[in-house]
């Protein structure tokens, strides 16, 4: 299986707490919901089609939390009988089995885990959410995509997915759109680790 990531940013790079205001207050996180109000027709069908490649979903531990009270609960969504009917992963190292069944809880020597994972057959294992989780596949080189949902929007605070002080990642852009709300829709496969030369005086 290919692993993707999808993930809503803000111009900032902020990921924290997209969806609503009580989503993820960690560190004291005020401005959550910053996404909400860029979402459209189009971008849903895109979700939709995205989810629609997936085999198996993986996600960090509160992610995981949230989608599995929400999503057992939101019968009439169009998406709600894949979301609940996909094979879960969990990386944790504190729960020890999970609520939203199918689940499994990776435990120890996450990387590891997932890259068995990869071998197995099937489409992709998608990340929704989930930024450390996320940035720690991407610092040990198991990410193969990377889908980007970007709001014009600077939230000024909050966790981002690319922090100062990441692994660097070359990324080869694949497609790209603007959605009516808008929305920038950025999709990027993963082209190794990047070289960076010095530059001289006179460049």
């Amino acid at each position: 299986m290919k692993l993707v990531v999808q993930q809503f940013l803000s111009l900032d790079g902020v990921s924290q707490g997209p969806g609503s205001p009580d989503e993820d207050t960690s560190d004291g996180f005020t401005r959550g919901g910053w996404f909400v109000p860029y979402l459209d027709e189009r971008f849903e069908q895109l979700a939709g089609a995205w989810l629609g490649e997936a085999d198996a979903l993986l996600f960090g531990r509160r992610t995981y939390g949230n989608f599995a009270r929400d999503w057992p609960r939101m019968t009439d969504h169009p998406l709600a009988a894949v979301m609940n009917g996909l094979p879960k992963y969990v990386a944790s190292g504190h729960l020890t089995e999970g609520s939203w069944n199918p689940t499994t809880v990776l435990g120890d020597d996450v990387p590891a885990r997932v890259a068995e994972l990869k071998r197995q057959p099937g489409r992709e294992l998608q990340i929704h959410g989930s930024a450390r989780l996320a940035q720690s596949l991407l610092a040990a080189g198991l990410v193969d995509t990377l889908r980007l949902a970007i709001a014009p929007v600077v939230v000024g605070q909050g966790r981002r997915l690319f922090p100062d002080g990441g692994v660097p990642a070359g990324l080869r852009p694949v497609d790209h759109e603007m959605t009516p709300g808008g929305l920038s829709v950025h999709v990027f496969e993963w082209a190794g680790s990047p070289e960076f030369g010095t530059y001289g005086a006179d460049s």
